[in-house]
């Protein structure tokens, strides 16, 4: 199976709508990871169907889950799940928050060459970035503790917004360290096409 029609079809067994240049934009992304990694290492992952699915199709489960139109992607990476909901969803504003400055820079070529206008590339601590009016979604994939992830972006969320942290298996004793003024919504499985692990959307908002 090419690429284009395993996340054709990822993207079907999601329930998803993404247009057919959106799905350019995903397969070109990829290949532009696969230029870079060569030399800056940003996926362990080394076959590009493992990434169709842990990358492209891992990002996109959130995107039934995810507010817009201001989003905030903390502890990006190489643009996961930041970078893919820009390319899926030009109606959003997606800032993407990354501290390491090559996957920062990559990330930003990554924009350029594919024509993102609604992305900002923070190659900074999120502590250190500031977004006027606030994330209706602030999120995080792999990026720490739901506590430390509350903590250090609380600046960034709006009255009425959202954290959405992705994980792997329900993370009970992380949910059990989150402070009083943190409620957990909701915990959603997410159900990856491809990838027989477990995975979940944490849900939170200001309690």
């Amino acid at each position: 199976m090419t690429l284009a029609a395993q996340l054709a079809a990822g993207i079907a067994e999601l329930g998803l709508d993404v247009n057919p240049e959106a799905q350019e934009k995903l397969l070109a992304y990829l290949e532009l990871m696969a230029k870079w990694n060569r030399v800056y290492n940003l996926t362990a992952l080394r076959n590009p169907g493992e990434w169709v699915t842990h990358h492209l199709l891992d990002s996109l489960s959130l995107l039934p889950h995810a507010q817009g139109p201001q989003v905030v992607d903390v502890g990006s990476g190489a643009g996961l799940p930041g970078l893919v909901l820009a390319m899926v969803r030009p109606d959003w504003q997606v800032v993407s928050v990354e501290a390491v400055d090559k996957k920062a820079a990559f990330q930003r070529q990554a924009a350029a060459e594919l024509a993102l206008t609604n992305v900002r590339i923070e190659g900074r601590r999120v502590e250190d970035v500031a977004l006027e009016g606030g994330a209706d979604t602030v999120v995080s994939r792999a990026f720490s503790s739901l506590a430390d992830f509350v903590n250090l972006s609380r600046h960034l969320l709006k009255p009425g917004g959202q954290w959405a942290a992705m994980k792997g298996k329900l993370p009970e004793a992380e949910i059990a360290a989150l402070t009083a003024d943190v409620r957990v919504r909701e915990i959603v499985e997410l159900k990856v096409p491809g990838l027989g692990a477990e995975r979940c959307v944490v849900l939170m908002e200001r309690g």
